[in-house]
């Protein structure tokens, strides 16, 4: 935890910041602001097409995964839980996932709930929409958190969430720690694939990028924070692992909320939480991919919409696909899915390929300068971008992404 606050402030911040003075200073999407900006002659736009291919393949299984969420709220509040135990409760998740028509089912619920909303405009569907959810979801992870408190042996979770252990982080490895810190920091926030860009190009002048880029950090930082707060007493009061992945949310926890008092409430709620924080994502990403479509081939916004209901319900099916009638493809090696190669793509190549290049674009005379990122970043009330930190943006942060590109590369 540690880590990764240190690296979504010292890499996540700058970054982000970036991508909103380069989608505010042309007020256009990904790849059209890299056209705005750059001189003539210059290929930065392709690093727009880049972001682009990481917003589809990034929902391509995101909207899968969201589904599980909504899948498993449903479950939980009609019941279907109780009663059942350990095997049984880990019967119904291999069910799920076997079965093709409820993963395609959930998928397309969530592209359309997700289109439509968007489809209403920034402010009238995504603001809108994610103002509401984002209070809701703040509320519920603080409810569940107070009550995680209140289970038997909780102290022992906690301790073990936020004392550090360095003896288990030797163990583990120290560049793995420090990677899937850094991969997690740049991931939780979607950058360098324009998410942050697009947003960027809506906020007027009157606030200072830097400001708002710390706001939206401080935000992540406590939902990922209280998120601990609430699994990490949680498992060690009913004797569980907490590192046990997809598994300790989907057949773990329902197990635990099964011998809680009030469990279907809390297990309800919890799964409520799940879906609103993943489908927060996908808006801010839906919106990408539609604003894009409207500037590249001039739709209308209804238009890309449309288009794009059909593409991200088409290409989202490898992955539903992929733990059913596709299983035999393992791509990553025995056990993999096609989701864990799309994951791999965009976690380890896309992203911090992405976010270099709006580094590069936004720190060196090749691309659109320092300067002028600067003085992008600073108009407006609020924080403002110093100009020491100069040396750190055009030497060791370019250093420290090549050594996250290398990292996840060599990888696999």
């Amino acid at each position: 935890m540690l880590f990764y606050v240190f690296f979504l402030i010292t890499m996540g911040v700058p970054v982000m910041a970036m991508e909103f003075a380069v989608g505010r200073a042309s007020r256009k999407s990904i790849v059209k602001s890299f056209q705005e900006l750059e001189r003539p002659g210059q290929k930065w736009h392709l690093n727009g097409y880049l972001g682009m291919a990481g917003n589809y393949l990034l929902m391509m299984f995101y909207t899968t995964v969201t589904g599980w969420m909504l899948y498993y709220f449903y479950q939980t509040l009609t019941g279907k839980f109780e009663g059942k135990d350990a095997g049984q409760v880990g019967e119904m998740f291999q069910n799920m996932l076997a079965s093709p028509k409820v993963l395609a089912g959930t998928m397309v619920i969530i592209v359309v709930a997700g289109i439509f909303i968007c489809s209403r405009g920034l402010q009238k569907g995504v603001e809108k929409i994610t103002k509401v959810m984002m209070a809701m979801l703040l509320a519920i992870i603080v409810i569940l958190a107070i009550h995680s408190f209140t289970l038997e042996n909780s102290i022992e979770g906690l301790k073990f969430y936020l004392l550090p252990d360095f003896q288990r982080m030797k163990e583990v490895g120290v560049w793995e720690t420090i990677t899937a810190a850094m991969n997690q920091a740049f991931f939780t926030l979607s950058l360098g694939i324009g998410a942050m860009g697009i947003f960027g190009s809506y906020i007027d002048k009157s606030r200072s990028l830097l400001g708002e880029s710390i706001n939206i950090a401080i935000l992540d930082t406590f939902v990922a924070f209280v998120s601990g707060l609430i699994i990490f007493p949680t498992c060690f009061s009913f004797g569980i692992s907490p590192d046990k992945g997809p598994s300790l949310i989907f057949i773990t926890l329902p197990n635990v909320f099964n011998g809680m008092a009030g469990g279907r409430i809390w297990g309800t709620l919890f799964f409520v939480f799940m879906t609103f924080a993943a489908f927060s994502t996908i808006l801010a990403v839906f919106e990408n991919i539609i604003s894009c479509g409207m500037d590249l081939f001039h739709w209308s916004r209804k238009q890309s919409c449309l288009a794009n209901l059909i593409a991200i319900t088409a290409l989202s099916l490898p992955c539903v696909f992929g733990f059913n009638l596709w299983s035999a493809f393992q791509p990553l090696g025995q056990g993999s899915t096609i989701l864990d190669l799309e994951d791999f793509l965009v976690s380890n190549i896309i992203l911090p390929i992405g976010s270099l290049c709006y580094l590069l674009f936004c720190v060196t005379r090749l691309g659109w300068g320092f300067e002028n990122y600067r003085k992008e970043a600073n108009t407006g009330n609020g924080l403002k971008l110093p100009r020491w930190i100069r040396p750190y943006v055009t030497y060791v942060l370019p250093v420290l992404l090549l050594f996250l590109i290398i990292k996840g590369l060599l990888r696999n």
